[in-house]
């Protein structure tokens, strides 16, 4: 068995600085979006105030549900990024909408999005900390950031491709800034509140 060898002096402190700014970052985005739902009700998180489908209460369990997925991802590899086809379904009428049927995790993905019967803003922010809690200790004992997974055959992806650690962490901060932007419109049309 053969031992690795030491990092260099000061190489694990500059990764422990990247790793601790990656975090605070996302936790910060976390926050923008968690204010955003500040003094809303249950009524108010499922309201759709500009043309598009997103609710405030939508955002924060699509949020959610992206950081279980993809820290899943870190430690399963693609099999965590279910994206199966049911049988006799191509992905173009997948992606045309004219599918015949559509794949479970297809139709979990648009409930996401909704506040559904039985749905609370409260149950909705503590699946997100949950999933952020999780999120936040898999990053801060994962070994090294640049450990790949290989993606899931997808149009989306580009065939061979691979995401690190830290490009999987890029990925859940960038979605979680641009859906706290996504709430502030929303909250802004709903009351005339803003997180900034």
């Amino acid at each position: 068995m053969t031992t690795a060898p030491a990092p260099a002096p000061g190489h694990a402190s500059v990764l422990d600085a990247e790793r601790a700014d990656l975090l605070a970052e996302l936790a910060a985005a976390r926050t923008l979006l968690i204010n955003t739902t500040r003094g809303v009700s249950d009524a108010q998180a499922g309201e759709r105030p500009t043309v598009s489908a997103l609710c405030l209460g939508g955002l924060i369990k699509h949020v959610a549900s992206c950081e279980e997925t993809w820290a899943r991802f870190i430690l399963e590899g693609p099999s965590a990024l279910d994206v199966a086809l049911p049988d006799g379904v191509t992905w173009d009428e997948f992606m045309t909408g004219t599918a015949r049927e559509y794949p479970a995790w297809a139709i979990r993905r648009h409930n996401d999005f909704q506040m559904l019967p039985g749905d609370t803003l409260a149950g909705a922010i503590a699946r997100y900390r949950q999933a952020a809690a999780r999120t936040d200790e898999i990053v801060a004992t994962i070994p090294d950031l640049s450990a790949a997974q290989p993606l899931p055959a997808a149009p989306w992806n580009e065939p061979g491709a691979r995401h690190s650690v830290r490009r999987v962490l890029i990925h859940i901060i960038a979605e979680t800034t641009q859906h706290a932007g996504h709430a502030d419109l929303l909250r802004e049309t709903i009351d005339g509140q803003t997180t900034t």
